[in-house]
Formats: C-alpha cells, structure tokens, sequence
C-alpha cells in the first residue's frame, strides 16, 4: 500500500495551498493540489460600476495588485472599444516591467533561494575565498572580503541567539543540499541585499500610479498627467527618478541576480531531469508597441506549445468559448448545468458545494481525490492542461526566434552544458525568470526612451475620454482583459448590462498551474511536475517537492475564488 505524504500548508508562497502526494517507496507515484483559502472578489462586482471594477480587482492579491488592475482595466477597454494614447500604453508597459523585475528578484532570493541554499552552512564559509568566488563571476562591488565576514557575523548572532526568524524553520543540513559554504555565504548576502534594493525598486509604481501596493488606474489611459514644469504632474525630475530606478534595476539583474542564478545552477545540473509534467505552455501574450488589438506587435507572443514542440504556436483566442473553459470535477464547486462540463469565463459561476449538514465543503483530514478536493478550479485550453509563467513565455520567445532571448538561452545551457531538454524542468523554470527578468529590464530603457521622445515631440495625452460616458456605451457588451503576470496568463472576462457588471471572472496564472484534475483525469501542472522524475532524499523534510512547487512561484489568493449566494456574500465555513 502506497504511504501518503502531506505538506500543508506550503510556506513562501501567497494563501494557502495543500499537497498530497501518494509514495511508491521514495519516489512521487501521483500528487494532488489543494487549494484551501478563499476570496469572493468576483460576485462582490457584480452590479458595480465597471469603471471601478480595477479598484476591486487589485485587492483579489496583496501580491499581484498591479496585474489584477491593468487586466481589469483592459477587459473594460476590450468591451468598450476603448484606444489607448501612446504615452499611456508606454507608462503602463514601464509599470508592468518594474513589476516583473521586482517580483521576479523577490521571488529567487526570498522565496525560492532557500530552497537551495543552506542558510546555517555559511557559517562555515572563509569570506575570503568567498570574496574570491563572488568576484569570478560578476563586478558588483559588494565583494570584498570584509563585506562577507561582517555578513556571516550577522548570520552567526542569529543563530546564537536562537531567533532565526526569517531563516527559521529551513531543512538546515538536509543531504539535497549542494552548494559550498562559500557559495551559500554570498547568496545570503544578496538575499540581504535584495530586502533593502526591493524599496527603491517598487518606487516607479508610486511616480506613475501614486503608490504602491494597489497604485491607481484609469479606464482608457493612465491617471498621471504629463507637463514638465508642473510639481503636480509628471515632470523631468520624476522622469529623472524613472531613469534612476530602471539604471539600478539593470545593475542588480546584470551584476546579481543572473551571475547567482547561473552559479547555484551549477551545482544543481540534475534538477534539469526534473519536474515538467505536462510538456504543453500557454501565453497570451503581452507588452505592445501599439495597442492591444495587434498581437503581432507584442513582446511576449501570444500561443500555445503542445508536447514540447517548438516548431508550432497555437493561435489563442480569449473570446472563443470552446478555447478556454474552467472545469469543477474535482473541485469544492456546483454549477447549474452540472459538474462534467467545462464553461467559459463569460458564462462562470462559483456556486458552493454544501455538505448535506448545513456547511459548505471542506472539512477533511485527508483530500477525497475521487472528489472535490481544491477551491480552485481547472482552466484547460482546448480540452487540454497547459503550464504558463515565465518558462512558457521564454519558450515561446525561443521558439519565434527572438534574437536575444535565444543568445540568453544559448549562453545559459552552455555555462551550464546542458541540452535544450533542460528547459523543461524545474531549473529550467527557474532559469527562465531569471531571463525574462534580463530581457524585460532591457526593454524598459527602451520604452523610457520611447516615452522621454515623445513628450519631446509635443504629445503629453495619457487618457482617451472616448465612450466614457455610460450613456453612449452599448447596452450590453462583453470583454476579455489579459495580461502577461509574473506569474503566467491573466486573463479578466467581464460582462456589462445596461451599464452596470452583469458577471465577471478573473482566471489567474496560478489556476492554471495549481488547478486540480478536470473531468478526464488530467492533472494540473502542478501535480503532473511532481510525478515527474521526484525522488526524496528524506521523506519527514521534502525539500524537493518544495523546489519544483516553488518554481512556479504560487499565489494561492489569486487562484480561489468563493461566496455564499444564499448568506447575501458572506461565507461561513463550519468545521466539524
């Protein structure tokens, strides 16, 4: 009889999120997600103004707030019609890259890192030849010597004082462990680095949106003005700040971030066996160089892989409601034309499963994988379970022949020596966000100059005020609002009658990945990554379901979605 392994809750992740994987000795046989917190963003929309409909969306994440506003945004330009100025398209794609770049840095060192890093080995690490490795591999100048041997002594306090705090809790000494204290010494002295650069980073957001988290948002352009002798609207000092934050975005990711990705990768070459699963990716594509009917003009190309195969992207339609659909098989959901169907955003429901006692579903003490098991649903395109996030985005970038991702590519597996199957793994997921972080932070300068250019030239609009009085929309429309998350495709399906939200569906990166089996059995890419090539070192500290399921960097929050239509919204979970 196989033993059933639970980790719950995962930690270093947003909400909250169950895996149970069944063991064939040591090795993952099948594992199953669950997701176990709850929201109820979307029915809270309904009969609201759609106009506000961002100003809900972002609070849907305390994580994700910028991704959630821009594709709500979107979905109600989509509807209406609604163009963008060129100065605000540019202001938004800036915002959406600092987003990227800072999520991605938070993620690899505060997240993820630890995973691979053994925190108490730098104890041990001689800051000299620490110094010595960090300047081998990159010029930040945050390499000396002393710099290391003040760092371990920081280390060291923690430890003798027995209050680790963020390092507390970790898998110190586990034998999966590889790095040389060296190694480990500088790693967690750019993961101390990273707390203190994220402030400067997230400062962009507040220039263009007036803060940060939740900045604000405007249907049909930006809610910053543009004149450079006003002290109230964007003007050359702000534009001055912008340029410094990208220029120390750029030095962190060329001199940091890259450098220790490709070093820790070194010594963890096997994990580029591991933890694919599905071998199909979705993106819908994003980052335009004009407005968002033309896909051929974004940076991120819209398309689906199937079975690993480059030659050929799928063409993507968020309006075809045979495309995308969201299946309840094995979720704690009802939906009134029965649970075996898949329904498309526009028509979606969240009606609660109840427990024939008055409460709604759970409790468990083990998951009912014949059943319900997640408040999550299962997004399938085509019928089909895809992954998305940074990896399908860079597939698909590699696989249209993007000069610059392929030379990244290219350079990368070949400091590795690693073949191009590498990708499709858990390092190779890893891998990829820290490439498209390189890539998006190159872009950034360009779209700054893009923008300084064309304020030079006169035009300083950034709102199209067109179709924003209700009285001259149409009386009922529908729109699809998608963005390219750090996490992978975002997409919002809003639905407008008589001027007011008639439905509206939000289905995020992390549904995509963390999404339970649907009604043909198929795993979500969470689960088929696990059953891919898993050994356990220790089964009581499994640090390698840990690795794979951080790679895709959850966010639980965004992904459930619940309300009680029968207590006017508010839910009530009766544990037994």
């Amino acid at each position: 009889m196989s033993e059933r392994l639970v980790v719950d809750p995962i930690t270093r992740i947003e909400g909250h999120l169950r895996i149970e994987a069944r063991m064939a000795a040591d090795r993952i046989a099948q594992a199953y997600s669950s997701g176990t917190s709850v929201r109820g963003i979307e029915t809270i929309l309904k009969g609201r103004d759609p106009r506000d409909a961002w100003a809900f969306a972002q609070r849907i994440c305390g994580v994700c707030t910028l991704v959630h506003g821009i594709a709500s945004v979107r979905a109600v330009e989509d509807a209406l019609r609604i163009e963008l100025p060129t100065n605000a398209q540019l202001i938004r794609n800036l915002m959406i890259g600092a987003q990227y770049v800072h999520d991605h840095i938070m993620h690899f060192y505060h997240l993820h890192a630890l995973d691979w890093v053994d925190v108490v080995s730098a104890l041990s690490a001689d800051p000299k030849a620490t110094s010595e490795l960090a300047q081998s591999i990159s010029g930040w100048p945050k390499s000396s010597p002393g710099y290391f041997a003040d760092t371990q002594k920081r280390i060291k306090t923690f430890v003798e004082s027995g209050q680790l705090g963020i390092f507390a809790n970790g898998y110190w000494g586990h034998p999966a462990y590889k790095l040389p204290p060296e190694a480990n010494l500088m790693a967690v002295a750019h993961y101390l680095e990273a707390l203190a650069w994220q402030r400067d980073a997230a400062r962009l957001h507040a220039i263009f949106g007036g803060k940060n988290p939740h900045p604000n948002f405007v249907v049909g352009g930006v809610p910053c003005a543009i004149d450079l002798d006003s002290d109230s609207a964007i003007n050359a000092a702000k534009l001055a700040q912008v340029q410094g934050i990208i220029e120390s975005m750029l030095t962190f990711v060329d001199q940091v971030y890259v450098p220790d990705t490709l070093a820790i990768a070194g010594f963890y070459k096997d994990w580029g066996t591991r933890g694919e699963g599905l071998g199909n990716f979705l993106c819908y594509g994003d980052l335009p160089a004009g407005g968002l009917m033309d896909p051929s003009g974004f940076l991120f190309p819209r398309g689906v892989i199937l079975n690993r195969d480059l030659s050929t992207l799928h063409p993507v339609d968020l309006h075809d409601q045979s495309q995308i659909q969201e299946f309840i098989a094995h979720s704690w959901y009802d939906y009134d034309s029965g649970n075996d169907q898949g329904l498309h955003p526009y028509d979606g429901e969240t009606n609660l499963e109840y427990d024939g006692r008055g409460g709604v579903k759970p409790p468990y003490r083990q998951l009912d994988i014949d059943q319900g098991y997640s408040w999550m649903k299962a997004p399938r395109w085509n019928g089909k379970a895809v992954e998305v996030g940074p990896l399908a985005r860079v597939l698909m970038l590699y696989a249209s022949g993007h000069a610059q991702t392929t030379e990244l590519v290219e350079m990368t597996l070949g400091k590795l020596d690693l073949p191009v199957e590498a990708l499709f793994s858990t390092l190779g997921r890893t891998a990829a966000r820290t490439l498209e972080t390189k890539i998006l932070v190159d872009a950034m300068q360009g779209w700054y100059d893009a923008l300084v250019a064309n304020i030079k030239s006169g035009d300083t609009s950034t709102f199209n005020p067109r179709l924003w009085e209700p009285s001259s929309w149409p009386r009922q429309a529908r729109g699809a609002g998608f963005m390219e998350a750090p996490r992978g495709a975002l997409g919002h399906w809003i639905v407008i009658q008589d001027g007011r939200i008639a439905n509206y569906q939000a289905v995020v990166p992390s549904t995509w990945n963390a999404g339970p089996r649907d009604t043909h059995e198929q795993p979500g890419a969470y689960e088929a990554a696990l059953q891919d090539n898993h050994q356990l070192a220790d089964i009581k500290q499994p640090i390698e379901i840990l690795r794979t399921i951080h790679s895709f960097d959850p966010c639980i929050a965004c992904a459930v979605h619940l309300t009680d239509p029968e207590s006017g919204g508010e839910l009530q979970i009766k544990i037994s």
